[in-house]
């Protein structure tokens, strides 16, 4: 209801102003102010008229209303209470009602006024123009308000001042508009003019900084036209650079301009951080551009302006190649030999690259290796456009020669020291940690400096087995660490070496296998069952390819479960690839899947499905059999074993007893078995060397308690045994037909083909009772040599006549038993049977 009344009366009060006559207000409300800053005090009084009908005959109570809250007042000094003042200390509001109300039911507002406040415009800043030569020509000025809020509506204008004409333009710009283009008539290219803005609203107005400028010199120019780069003839590293306008401006061409030219290597990614300035250079004129890199590809790139306008975009590129020279410089190396004291030659790996101080100084570089100082075709072990080089050399060899060739010439060779390797370890505790996705951090400490002259670092791409990838770099002493930048790839694996290095030699590296960042594998093997058990089952999977995994693995982990217990995990060894899952149940069927993490994530394979079967009656009868042929081979195999060896296991269980009736022993010697017995006498055991002979004489008839004769006491056969040796003929003996059969008991001294003894003989008694198997076949005795103190003597027959033996004229063939002691025991006397 109050802010109706507020409306009202503003109206009744505006049409009370224009028309005096017809609307009178009750009250006349006064301000210092209509429009005052923010913040600032506002001071207001209300006068009622005497004649108001709100007032007549009663008492007058004023009150203060903004917008719809009082404020406190203060009446004047008059006796009717007909004015009141009252004053705002602090004006916060950018826009409000001030009224003046009495008391009454209801409140009655009898005046008002509207207070607006806000702040001074700021001056605009950033004034600009820029023109645009391409037509229509025109130009256009920006500018940047104050930042901070006026509350108040404020007007921007754009002036300008032709200073050879005296002419000026005035530009009203649209509200919140920041930019203005000038038409073409309203300046002249090559005049000066003088720009400014103002800023203006209720509160006051402000005008910008002015800027005067040539318009043509504010103008951006297209980019320009590199139209060929060439060399300088006879002068090395410059070249010709010709160029030309864009053709909306060629018409420019006539006058001067800035130029400024910028250049980059082919081999190189980065432009020059300072371009070549030309200063007041007309178009279409070449410019020269030296003190550049011999025989070296550049490329480049132009850019135009007139005198203070901005610069142009940069040109399109073109290239240029300056004239080639020798190289110059050195190059950094690195050599590995191999090669062993077996071999007169030595494996020689050669990497180089060049160094700060090396100049290529042309385009088709290439590189020879010589053993000679001065390179020919004589000494040269390599030639190569590449970056490494082997070669063989002969073991003595103790250094090559390393040069730079090109059309122009050879550079100056590097000495190049065959170094041999050396078996000491001192590098030790290094570490490969990522800088960036493009960089290594590698660290390093050495057991001892003191003999050290500096380390080799080397890295390579483990994806790529080409030679031509490794990369080196040299360091101090004194240096334990490097950073590695360049040809660093995420999620490539690298393996980066640190060599210490000797005055006389190489020692061993430390090699360690990085990446800049890692990410879970791309792939995950599959899952394989080996072999299973009554309760157990064995799993096995494949390696990942290098070029999957995608960092370094550091864990297998196997996860398996049934549809009724838990989740169960096993860690697998990274080397063995195989989990042997355990106590399973043969109920029932289990679930398996296999999960390989990285230092950059993990990744889940696919699951398998496996199931342990129990024992059926066909199986037990499989293991059985199975088990039964087994043992029945090797049954087989020891009795086949036994047979073949029958002799051997024969003489071990049962010795071999000699049957006198098939003995050779009428034939051996006590000197000369060896020689006398025939090779082919394979049937009977190795005859044995002599030494005594001797007959058991069995009695006709045993009674029962005699008949074992092994049960006998010691006494009965005490003289078993005894020594016939002298007497050919011995009592008691029977021949062939008789009932007993004397036992003969051969003591020997040595084997068959061991020679005789040379020490006395050692005479034993026979403890055997055992019977001899009687003789039924006849003999007829072979003649024998009697040997007698090693001399050989006539032959003997002996047992009577013999074809075999026909003694020679002037032998006597009497038989002297004597002198054949052991052929005395042999004689067999005839008996008759009982």
């Amino acid at each position: 209801m109050i802010s109706i009344w507020v409306s009202v009366i503003v109206i009744l009060v505006a049409n009370g102003v224009r028309n005096e006559e017809d609307v009178q207000p009750c009250a006349k409300v006064q301000t210092s102010s209509s429009v005052v800053p923010l913040g600032s005090p506002v001071t207001a009084t209300c006068v009622i008229r005497d004649d108001c009908p709100l007032v007549i005959g009663q008492a007058v109570h004023i009150e203060w209303r903004l917008d719809d809250g009082f404020i406190p007042s203060s009446p004047e000094a008059s006796e009717s209470g007909m004015i009141s003042k009252v004053v705002i200390p602090n004006f916060n509001h950018s826009r409000a009602f001030l009224t003046c109300c009495v008391q009454a039911s209801p409140i009655q507002v009898v005046g008002g006024v509207e207070i607006r406040a806000g702040y001074q415009p700021e001056a605009p800043q950033n004034l600009s123009c820029q023109t645009n030569l391409t037509n229509p020509n025109t130009m256009t000025c920006s500018w940047a308000p104050g930042q901070q809020e006026t509350y108040l509506l404020t007007t921007y204008t754009l002036h300008t001042e032709i200073r050879d004409s005296n002419e000026n333009h005035t530009y009203k710009l649209p509200t919140g508009a920041h930019s203005f283009t000038i038409p073409r008539s309203d300046f002249v290219l090559f005049s000066e003019m003088k720009i400014y803005m103002k800023a203006v609203n209720e509160l006051g107005e402000l005008t910008s900084s002015p800027i005067i400028l040539e318009p043509v010199s504010a103008a951006k120019f297209d980019p320009p036209n590199i139209q060929r780069v060439e060399a300088v003839a006879k002068r090395n590293g410059c070249l010709k650079l010709s160029w030309s306008l864009s053709q909306q401006q060629a018409w420019m061409s006539g006058h001067r301009l800035n130029l400024e030219v910028r250049l980059k290597p082919a081999d190189s990614n980065q432009w020059s951080e300072q371009p070549v300035l030309v200063s007041r250079v007309k178009p279409n004129k070449s410019v020269d551009l030296c003190r550049l890199l011999y025989g070296t590809q550049y490329f480049t790139q132009i850019r135009v302006r007139y005198k203070q306008s901005p610069w142009s975009e940069w040109s399109s590129s073109q290239s240029g190649v300056t004239l080639e020279s020798a190289p110059t410089g050195r190059l950094d190396f690195w050599m590995k030999v191999s090669g062993d004291h077996m071999h007169k030659q030595l494996n020689v790996q050669l990497f180089w690259k060049p160094s700060k101080q090396f100049r290529a100084n042309g385009q088709n570089v290439s590189y020879i290796v010589s053993v000679q100082k001065q390179p020919s075709e004589k000494g040269k072990v390599c030639s190569t456009t590449g970056n490494y080089c082997t070669f063989q050399l002969p073991k003595k060899a103790k250094k090559v020669y390393l040069s730079a060739v090109n059309t122009a010439g050879k550079s100056p060779p590097t000495e190049v020291k065959i170094y041999q390797p050396q078996g000491h370890t001192v590098i030790s505790n290094m570490t490969v940690t990522p800088g960036g996705d493009q960089s290594l951090l590698v660290q390093w400490k050495a057991l001892d400096t003191s003999s050290l002259s500096g380390y080799v670092i080397e890295w390579r791409p483990l994806l790529q087995t080409d030679l031509s990838h490794i990369q080196f770099e040299i360091a101090d002493r004194n240096q334990s660490s490097l950073v590695i930048t360049g040809s660093i790839e995420p999620y490539k694996p690298y393996g980066i070496s640190v060599y210490p290095r000797f005055k006389d030699g190489i020692g061993l590296p430390q090699t360690v296998n990085a990446y800049s960042r890692q990410k879970a594998p791309s792939m995950v093997p599959k899952l394989r069952i080996k072999k299973t058990w009554q309760s157990h089952i064995e799993l096995t999977w494949e390696k990942i390819p290098l070029e999957q995994r995608n960092g370094i693995i550091k864990s297998y982990k196997v996860f398996y479960w049934n549809e009724k217990g838990p989740i169960k995990v096993v860690n697998a060894d990274l080397e063995e690839r195989r989990v042997i899952l355990r106590d399973l149940n043969t109920v029932f069927l289990y679930e398996a899947f296999i999960m390989v993490s990285t230092f950059g994530g993990s990744l889940n394979g696919s699951a398998i499905h496996f199931e342990i079967e129990p024992f059926d009656a066909v199986t037990i009868v499989m293991i059985v059999l199975a088990s039964g042929v087994g043992l029945s081979l090797f049954a087989i195999f020891i009795v086949m074993t036994c047979f073949s060896n029958h002799k051997r296991i024969k003489g071990r269980f049962w010795p071999v007893v000699p049957d006198p009736a098939n003995s050779s022993i009428k034939r051996w010697t006590s000197d000369s078995t060896e020689d006398t017995h025939p090779s082919w006498d394979n049937d009977e055991p190795d005859p044995i060397y002599l030494s005594h002979l001797s007959f058991l004489d069995m009695p006709t008839k045993l009674s029962k308690e005699e008949d074992d004769l092994w049960l006998n006491s010691a006494e009965e056969t005490s003289d078993l045994g005894e020594s016939i040796c002298g007497s050919p003929f011995i009592p008691g003996y029977s021949g062939s037909n008789s009932d007993s059969v004397p036992y003969a008991t051969v003591i020997f001294s040595g084997p068959y083909r061991s020679p005789p003894p040379k020490e006395n003989q050692v005479y034993l008694r026979s403890e055997s009772t055992q019977p001899l198997l009687e003789m039924e076949e006849s003999f007829s005795p072979k003649c024998y040599q009697n040997m007698a103190n090693h001399e050989l003597l006539e032959e003997q027959c002996f047992f009577g006549p013999s074809h075999d033996c026909v003694p020679e004229e002037g032998t006597d063939s009497v038989i002297v038993w004597d002198d054949f002691p052991f052929l005395q025991a042999l004689a067999m006397n005839d008996t008759q049977n009982d």
